[in-house]
């Protein structure tokens, strides 16, 4: 496997990147978010957790908000992707198609966890939907041979723990629904998550940091194109929701899909799993943090200490490691000519 780009020391940057890694303005917040991956990964992050806050406010079925989640997205990623076209060439096709797979997978994983809440509440449903961070490094263990180091092994465990309490695992129940259908579906939304995360960081590592918009475009077409099929075959898709919950479903287009996958596609392909995976876990505590400004949810005890917990825990697996103490990536020349 050939090195990550980001991760190679002393490579010199191509012609585009250097343009890009150019800042506008010295010091700027452009700058610092361009050059630490783990700031872009945190900030797209940040975008998500509103997800769920503006999906209840809308007040719709889960397959009409990830349809407008995606479909209102789309006018604002074509331009930047067709321009990127021009300038860098079209996709190639293999890629392209890995493109529309993860955005399948991605608009699997919303209607899924559309599903889960009613029958679990959104508490529990946004834990189970982070297995995600136990899925991605395996999957990158066993197709790249990434090595899962014991501290990770270790601390994987706790963070789950404080996942589960900021979720409200440790609170009486507050729904009726069918916990066994409700723990099935969150399954399978975490399952397809981890898949799109999966398939996000691949595609970048494989084809280099050049694409930003045109894989992101791509994959919310076919995202979009799922929970549209899944709503007709159910009748729940409703194609005029009506205002306000147009608006929220808008401002879910543009944040949490928009904005956040665009700085989680450029953060995770210079990122190892492990760590793209762990930041991600910040997600569900920046949601419930939102619900206790925006929706007047109260925060138990539990709740706060599981927040402490997945913050701490996320900071010792993400902090820098000495040189001394981390071995230096290894590269292998690639032959010329070689297809991969």
């Amino acid at each position: 496997m050939t090195a990550d780009p980001a991760t190679t020391a002393g490579a010199p940057l191509p012609r585009d990147e250097k343009r890009a890694a150019t800042p506008a303005a010295p010091g700027g917040v452009a700058r610092r978010l361009s050059r630490n991956p783990r700031l872009l990964a945190v900030a797209g992050a940040a975008c998500i957790s509103v997800s769920a806050m503006l999906v209840r406010l809308s007040a719709t079925s889960p397959e009409t908000a990830a349809f407008f989640r995606c479909a209102l997205a789309l006018p604002l990623l074509l331009p930047l992707a067709l321009r990127e076209r021009r300038r860098l060439g079209p996709r190639p096709p293999r890629h392209a198609g890995i493109d529309l797979l993860a955005g399948v997978l991605l608009g699997a994983d919303l209607v899924l966890w559309g599903a889960s809440i009613p029958e679990l509440g959104a508490g529990i449903a946004t834990v189970i939907v982070n297995v995600q961070v136990v899925i991605v490094p395996l999957l990158a263990l066993l197709l790249f041979g990434e090595r899962l180091s014991r501290r990770f092994a270790l601390t994987v465990p706790v963070m789950l723990a404080g996942v589960a309490l900021a979720g409200g695992v440790a609170e009486a129940p507050g729904t009726a629904g069918d916990p066994v259908r409700g723990v099935l579906a969150g399954l399978g939304a975490g399952v397809a998550y981890a898949g799109y995360l999966f398939l996000l960081r691949g595609r970048g590592a494989a084809t280099g940091p050049r694409y930003r918009f045109l894989p992101v475009t791509l994959a919310t077409v076919t995202a979009g194109a799922l929970p549209l099929l899944v709503g007709l075959v159910r009748q729940d898709l409703d194609l005029t929701p009506g205002w306000p919950a147009f608006g929220w479903l808008a401002t879910l287009a543009v944040t949490g899909q928009f904005l956040g996958w665009l700085l989680i596609g450029a953060a995770l392909p210079r990122l190892p799993a492990k760590e793209g995976g762990s930041i991600l876990l910040v997600q569900p505590v920046l949601a419930v943090l939102l619900g206790m400004v925006f929706l007047g949810e109260r925060l138990s005890g539990w709740q706060a200490a599981g927040c402490v917990i997945v913050v701490l825990a996320v900071w010792d697996t993400t902090r820098a490691r000495h040189p001394a103490a981390e071995p230096a990536p290894r590269t292998r020349p690639r032959a010329r000519g070689v297809r991969r």
